[in-house]
């Protein structure tokens, strides 16, 4: 899971585009951060989650 917990991968992550260019924010912390940042309160998305299992599943199989 380690490899997984990082901003991007969060539900609360946020990717705005303005003229700048890019800007990340965490909508539950309410500031600005990072899409290679670690924060506990991480809540990895359901794309995330099925991916963390199926590669839970796959190391199963791969100690049989």
């Amino acid at each position: 899971m380690n490899a997984f917990h990082v901003c991007a991968t969060c539900v609360n992550f946020l990717a705005v585009k303005n003229e700048n260019g890019m800007r990340y924010f965490c909508e539950r912390l309410g500031y600005e951060t990072m899409p290679n940042y670690k924060f506990n309160c991480w809540e990895p998305k359901d794309h995330v989650k099925r991916l963390i299992e199926k590669r839970k599943g796959d190391g199963d199989e791969q100690l049989s």
